[in-house]
C-alpha cells in the first residue's frame, strides 16, 4: 500500500513492470495513451464476464473522461452490468468455487443461483426484475410499430430511472450508465444467446411478443458499425482494445476488410491494437493466434502498433485503463 501512495499508476507501472507480460502492459497503455493525445478514438471490445467483474467501476470512468469512444460487448455484458446495479446485495461469492461437488452446484441452481466463476448471479433480483422491465418497453415497441437494437431499450431503461429504486450500487460505477449518458455508439451481435435475449424468444412462444422482428439482428449491427468506421475515420486514426476473445472481438475488427474488399470503398487499416487473452497461441484458435495475422486479413497494417497480453483480463485491463486515466 505504501509504494502504491507514493506512485501515481504511470509511474508505478514504469517502475516495476519491465519485463515479459508486464513490459507489454506498459507498452500497450503508452500507445493508447499516444492515441489519444494524437487525437485518436478507441473501441473498446468486452468478452467474457467484464461486467459481472465489476469492471465497470474503472470503465465508466474511461468513458466519462473521454478515453473510450465505441464499445462491442456480447450479450451477457450489456445485461449483467444491469444485473449487477440493481441486485449486488444479492450476489453470493464462492471463493472456494473450484472445490464444489456437483451435487453443491445443483443446489445452487434450486436456490436460483447462475454461477460465473466465483460469483453466483440471483435469479429474482437480477434476471427476472430486469426481465419485467425490459418487457415492458418491447411490448411498447411492437404497439408502436418500432424495432430497435439490442442495447436500445437498456439506454431507455437507465436513463428513465425506472430501475432507480431498485439500485445496490452507485450508478456511477455501471459502465452502461455511462454509456448510456453519452449515447455511446454500442454494438451486440449475437445478443440472442444472452439470457435476456432468450427471455425475449421465450416471450414470443408465450405470446407476449408477436413479433420478433422488434428486435434488429447483428446484421442491422454490422449496417451502424460501417457508418461509425467510415464516418470517424475520415478524422481521426480508431484503435481497437480487445479484452478477450470471441464474438465481441471477431465481429467488429472485420468492418475494414468488409469496407476496403467487400465494398470496395477506401479506409485506413485500425491504427492500435492490443488484446488481452489468456488464450495462448495455437492451432485453429483464434483467440489465440497472434496480431500478425491480422495483417493477412486486411485489418491490420505493418506500422499498427499492436500488442498480446496472455494474462487475466480482470487484473490487466484495470491496470491499463489507471494508467491511462493517470490515477
Amino acid at each position: 500500500m505504501r509504494i502504491l501512495s507514493e506512485y501515481k499508476m504511470r509511474q508505478f507501472l514504469k517502475k516495476y513492470f519491465l519485463h515479459f507480460n508486464a513490459a507489454v502492459v506498459v507498452d500497450a497503455s503508452e500507445q493508447y495513451v499516444k492515441l489519444l493525445e494524437d487525437g485518436g478514438k478507441m473501441m473498446i471490445t468486452l468478452a467474457g464476464a467484464m461486467s459481472t467483474a465489476e469492471l465497470g467501476k474503472i470503465l465508466a470512468e474511461m468513458i466519462r473522461r473521454d478515453k473510450v469512444h465505441a464499445i462491442t460487448c456480447t450479450g451477457a455484458n450489456l445485461e449483467e452490468d444491469v444485473f449487477n446495479l440493481v441486485a449486488n446485495k444479492h450476489y453470493k461469492r464462492l471463493p472456494n468455487y473450484r472445490c464444489l461437488t456437483p451435487e453443491e452446484e445443483k443446489k445452487l441452481y434450486e436456490e436460483g443461483y447462475n454461477r460465473v466463476t466465483d460469483t453466483c448471479i440471483p435469479e429474482e433480483e437480477a434476471m427476472r426484475r430486469v426481465e419485467r422491465e425490459v418487457l415492458a418497453l418491447w411490448q411498447r415497441y411492437e404497439k408502436e410499430g418500432k424495432s430497435v437494437l439490442p442495447h436500445q431499450p437498456f439506454y431507455e431503461l437507465l436513463l428513465s430511472g425506472r430501475l432507480e429504486h431498485h439500485y445496490e450500487i452507485d450508478p456511477k460505477d455501471s459502465w452502461l450508465m455511462a454509456a448510456a449518458e453519452k449515447n455511446l455508439p454500442l454494438f451486440v451481435p449475437g445478443w440472442e444467446d444472452s439470457t435476456i435475449g432468450n427471455m425475449f424468444v421465450s416471450q414470443h412462444f408465450k405470446g407476449g411478443l408477436k413479433n420478433l422482428n422488434t428486435i434488429k439482428s447483428g446484421l442491422y449491427y454490422m449496417e451502424e458499425l460501417i457508418k461509425w468506421y467510415k464516418k470517424e475515420s475520415t478524422k481521426h486514426k480508431l484503435g481497437f482494445f480487445q479484452i478477450g476473445g470471441g464474438i465481441a472481438g471477431d465481429f467488429p475488427i472485420c468492418v475494414v476488410p468488409l469496407i476496403i474488399q467487400d465494398m470496395k470503398q477506401k479506409v485506413p487499416f485500425w491504427s492500435y491494437f492490443c488484446q488481452i487473452s489468456d488464450s495462448t497461441t495455437s492451432y485453429g484458435s483464434y483467440s489465440g493466434a497472434v496480431p500478425n495475422e491480422k495483417i493477412t486479413w486486411g485489418k491490420l497494417d505493418v506500422d499498427t502498433p499492436r500488442f498480446i497480453i496472455e494474462s487475466d483480463a480482470t487484473i490487466v485491463a484495470p491496470l491499463i485503463f489507471a494508467y491511462v486515466l493517470d490515477w
